[in-house]
Parts: structure tokens; sequence; C-alpha cells
């Protein structure tokens, strides 16, 4: 995981690296994501752009990540493919999440 701090909107983007998230790299994302938010960070950006896959395991990582934020922060997600999309609305989390084209509109979103 590569994050790193658009301190001018204090917001942290994080992207995912590699094809997949799935069972064997969910639990590192929600480690990471874990320690983002013991460390105060509040409004993330998750980048999904590099991911053309994500499974269930994936996706419960984010629903921890957000449940953990609770009403203090924002996980918003970014750069997901049509096959991660899929996954989204299959699963009703499109509903959940703010889901955004590109990093830079998350970031606009979330300044808003």
């Amino acid at each position: 995981m590569m994050p790193y701090q658009h301190s001018a909107l204090g917001a942290l983007v994080v992207r995912v690296p590699g094809p997949r998230l799935d069972g064997a790299s969910a639990p590192a994302l929600r480690r990471e994501l874990g320690r983002l938010i013991f460390e105060g960070n509040r409004r993330i950006v998750l980048d999904l752009s590099e991911a053309d896959f994500i499974d269930s395991n994936g996706l419960s990582a984010l629903v921890w990540a957000l449940k953990n934020l609770g009403n203090s922060g924002e996980l918003v997600i970014s750069g997901a493919c049509n096959t991660v999309m899929s996954m989204f609305k299959l699963t009703r989390l499109d509903r959940v999440f703010r889901i955004f084209t590109n990093h830079e509109q998350a970031l606009a979103a979330l300044a808003s």
C-alpha cells in the first residue's frame, strides 16, 4: 500500500497495489487501514485503479474500515474498474460507499 497525504484537503489517498483484492491481500489492507485510522486519519480515499478483481474478503476489509471510522470520518472509493464496480453493485455496497472515477474527483468531493 502506498498512502500519501493530500495536505491541502486533509485527506489521505491510499493506493491499493496489484490486480487482486482478495483473501490473500485483504488482511494486509485491513492492517494498513487499521493503522492509518488508529493514527488519526479520518478522511481516506481508497484508490482501486490498479485492481481488476475484488472478492468478499476485499469488500469485507473495506466495510471493516468504514465501521472503524464511524461517524467521525469517511472512506471513499476511487478508480474502480467495471469488474470491481460490478461487485460493489451486486452486493449493493455502491449504496454504502461514495465511489468516484478517480482520486482527484474523490478529493474534491471530500473538500466540499
